[in-house]
């Protein structure tokens, strides 16, 4: 009986049994527990369709729904030193840098890509919180380098995705050093008098909100994100007070004048060529085109116009012969 339970069933139901379901087909939604397709989550953007719940989204993802066509051109960013402080707690860097490479496919937690969004040229910037939490180190501080350098050059606005728990421990003094070169890269588009507008999304925290994500000339939130430089735990923890519902989310900072916007991530694309478009003194933008006339209309132009021509004429020929036998019919 025990070969039998052991074994034999076992074979029998590996060989009949249903093949199971992939992973990865479904995923809840952490704010209200519907359980999202994943086709239909990633046609919007990542947004809960039943709650409105914005879930992380990676920088790809974000400049292929952003840009005209999913098209974009990655801008070079310089290669920083390696682990300069040989900083270790319980993992190495590298080793910490080697796992979040592998489990995001991406060199580092900064993408910078340059394309068009509603025929408006523009050079944008993402973070991405899933590579260590989005945490600003050097590789971060030469990306935003890279991408105001870039819009002086060709004349472009620069749009920045922020999302970052702040700076990078493992880099220590170095991380913060990005601080002030990061403002220093802002001031050069406002000399250039070129547009700068920062998007923060959930969480941005830390030395990033004490430094480029608060310089933009227009600042605009996706819904509910979190934007603060110390968490409300820390907060709480120290003044041993209880903070107001929401406070330091995104709908608490526009009502208290530190943000412009906030805007679902679906509608964000419409809203940022809205606005750049008026910053950069460029006309609406255009939402459809109609089609170009055709050769053989435009052709037919004058044929029609010359055919109308001759029939007035032949009316007012008709009509002068009629009144001059009217006339001679009343004369005699």
């Amino acid at each position: 009986m025990n070969w039998i339970t052991n074994y034999v069933r076992p074979t029998i139901n590996s060989l009949f049994s249903r093949r199971e379901v992939p992973e990865n087909l479904w995923q809840k939604c952490s704010e209200c527990g519907t359980m999202l397709f994943h086709r239909e989550l990633s046609d919007n953007q990542n947004v809960c369709t039943n709650c409105g719940h914005h879930m992380h989204i990676t920088p790809r993802d974000r400049f292929t729904a952003l840009f005209d066509g999913g098209v974009f051109t990655e801008v070079a960013v310089p290669e920083p030193i390696t682990d300069p402080l040989k900083f270790r707690d319980q993992k190495k860097y590298p080793d910490r840098m080697k796992a979040a490479q592998k489990k995001t496919e991406e060199k580092e937690a900064m993408l910078v890509a340059a394309g068009e969004i509603g025929r408006t040229p523009i050079i944008a910037a993402a973070q991405d919180f899933s590579f260590m939490g989005g945490s600003m180190g050097m590789y971060v501080g030469n990306a935003i380098i890279a991408a105001a350098e870039e819009a002086v050059r060709l004349g472009r606005p620069l749009v920045l995705f922020s999302a970052a728990g702040g700076a990078r421990m493992q880099e220590g003094i170095l991380s913060l050093m990005q601080m002030p070169r990061t403002t220093v890269a802002v001031q050069m588009l406002k000399e250039a008098n070129l547009p700068y507008i920062v998007v923060l999304t959930h969480p941005t925290t830390g030395g990033v909100t004490a430094s480029y994500a608060m310089l933009g000339d227009v600042h605009i939130s996706e819904p509910n994100a979190l934007i603060c430089f110390a968490g409300p735990r820390v907060i709480e923890q120290t003044i041993r007070e209880k903070l107001p519902e929401g406070f330091q989310r995104a709908e608490y900072l526009l009502d208290h004048g530190m943000l412009d916007r906030v805007i679902p991530r679906t509608e964000m694309r419409s809203e940022l060529i809205t606005i750049i478009r008026m910053l950069m003194g460029l006309s609406p933008q255009v939402v459809g085109d109609l089609p170009a006339p055709k050769a053989d209309t435009a052709a037919e132009q004058p044929e029609i116009a010359q055919a109308a021509g001759s029939s007035g004429d032949a009316v007012k020929t008709e009509k002068a012969s009629k009144d001059a036998a009217d006339s001679s019919a009343a004369t005699s």
